[in-house]
């Protein structure tokens, strides 16, 4: 598995989990309607992002790393091509 793949599946996970948990908490107070969804949402976003930032920090690393040597080799057989063009 890319290490794209399960850097997504992994802040899918901290989103899926926050919701969860900030929805069990808001249906202690509020009656749960589309509004008190749209909120809770929000709120779970805010949160596994922060959670994110801290906790996947090596996982974005290796993704970095990843996405760079992708265009870095694609950068690579467009020169190619270019240059190949350029000898007629």
């Amino acid at each position: 598995m890319s290490a794209f793949v399960r850097y997504t599946l992994a802040r899918l996970g901290f989103f899926l989990v926050a919701f969860v948990v900030v929805g069990l908490v808001s249906s202690i107070w509020l009656e749960w309607n589309a509004v008190t969804g749209l909120w809770v949402a929000l709120i779970a976003l805010a949160i596994s992002a922060v959670a994110s930032l801290v906790l996947l920090r090596g996982m974005r690393d290796e993704v970095a790393v990843a996405l760079k040597a992708r265009a870095d080799k694609m950068h690579d057989r467009f020169e190619a091509a270019r240059s190949a063009e350029d000898v007629d």
